[in-house]
């Protein structure tokens, strides 16, 4: 066999050796896997997609997915806030659902803000401060989850251009809110096993 030909051979070999042993990324398996089990997986996984690398522990996740929410929820806060100024011709019924919204999407980003804080600084260390922070984290986001499940309720009597897209958005953030939360009870109570990195495949 020739240089040029044993050369060629060894790449050959590389490139298949190599390519049987790609796949995702941990970070990615790790998206993937929990978000099948979420309220919402296809969401899930979209959302977080941007996240892939990033991700080494369920606590990543959790915070990753609240970030999500976060931002949406941000969002939403900003468009209701325009549309509120907007609806000087809306009727009275449709301007009080969208101010209603306002206070209780801005409650919802309040507490989804405090909740990201603290998963942050979660203290595996000491069992019973761990739980007591997980229930505050459980506490707010399910508190986020029913202001937005509640301005959502508010429009079901409302007609009116801005309805549909109001709708629309609320429901994605309350879609992403309901993720989070599912990420954040599946942390493990009282044990370092959220903040473990993955194994190497």
């Amino acid at each position: 066999m020739t240089s040029l030909s044993l050369l060629l051979f060894l790449l050959l070999s590389l490139s298949l050796s190599a390519a049987a042993h790609d796949g995702p990324p941990p970070s990615q398996d790790l998206i993937h896997s929990s978000c099948l089990q979420a309220s919402y997986p296809s969401l899930c996984i979209r959302t977080l997609s941007s996240y892939s690398g990033a991700v080494n522990t369920p606590q990543d996740l959790a915070q990753a997915t609240l970030s999500v929410s976060l931002s949406l929820a941000r969002d939403l806060s900003r468009y209701l806030s325009n549309s509120s100024a907007n609806l000087r011709q809306a009727s009275k019924r449709q301007r009080a659902a969208v101010d209603d919204c306002v206070e209780q999407i801005g409650d919802s980003v309040e507490e989804l803000s405090n909740t990201l804080g603290l998963l942050r600084h979660l203290p595996y260390g000491d069992r019973r401060s761990f739980r007591l922070q997980m229930s505050n984290a459980q506490t707010w986001v399910s508190a986020a989850l029913t202001n937005e499940d509640t301005c959502l309720d508010g429009f079901k009597e409302v007609d009116g251009e801005v309805k549909f897209d109001v709708k629309k958005r609320i429901s994605k953030v309350a879609k992403a809110t309901s993720n989070a939360l599912y990420m954040i009870n599946r942390l493990d109570v009282g044990t370092p096993a959220g903040r473990k990195k993955l194994a190497a495949p």
